[in-house]
């Protein structure tokens, strides 16, 4: 008998092919695949392969995105903030993400939600760097040299380094609290 999944086990298992295979690789076989259902299962939760992916990347926008962010604003301390925006940026699904910038490029509605997503990440950087900073000009270099190290390291097709992505995240905060974005010419 197939196992019984949860709707929220579905958008798992399509950002675990997407994180695998690519946008490329998203189809209906992979993910039941993985979660060793029936299609009869995936269609009782989305009344087709449409809504599955409309859904998918709405959570992926909102349930891995938008509730982090939120979660993270509510910190009053601005270096605590930016922590842990690197901290999530550091642990995120680097395929998936990738996979979904590729589909953004021929997808209009992935589009603006990728749009959306790297403007909530860019504005919770820039909005802590502000306070730090007190100079919005220095806070949105700062804000966009953090989001391009995470885009990049996601396009990249070097091997993955984990670990030197987290050393030159720590120099980016670093020259953060040095005092380095003071020299950012207006």
């Amino acid at each position: 008998m197939a196992a019984v999944v949860s709707r929220e086990a579905y958008f798992e298992a399509g950002l675990e092919v997407l994180a695998d295979l690519g946008y490329g690789g998203l189809k209906l076989a992979q993910v039941c695949g993985r979660l060793g259902v029936t299609t009869g299962s995936f269609y009782h939760y989305f009344p087709s392969w449409s809504a599955y992916t409309t859904d998918l990347v709405e959570h992926w926008q909102n349930g891995l995105t938008g509730q982090r962010v939120a979660r993270l604003r509510e910190d009053p301390d601005p270096h605590r903030r930016i922590d842990g925006v690197f901290e999530v940026g550091l642990n995120l699904p680097h395929g998936a993400e990738a996979a979904i910038r590729t589909w953004s490029s021929i997808d209009p509605k992935v589009r603006k939600a990728q749009e959306v997503v790297d403007g909530q990440r860019f504005e919770v950087l820039r909005e802590a760097a502000f306070e730090i900073l007190g100079n919005d000009r220095q806070a949105r270099v700062f804000a966009s040299n953090a989001v391009y190290l995470l885009v990049g390291y996601e396009q990249c097709t070097l091997p993955p380094d984990p670990t030197g992505l987290e050393w030159i995240a720590g120099q980016l905060r670093n020259a953060l609290d040095a005092g380095r974005f003071a020299t950012v010419p207006e």
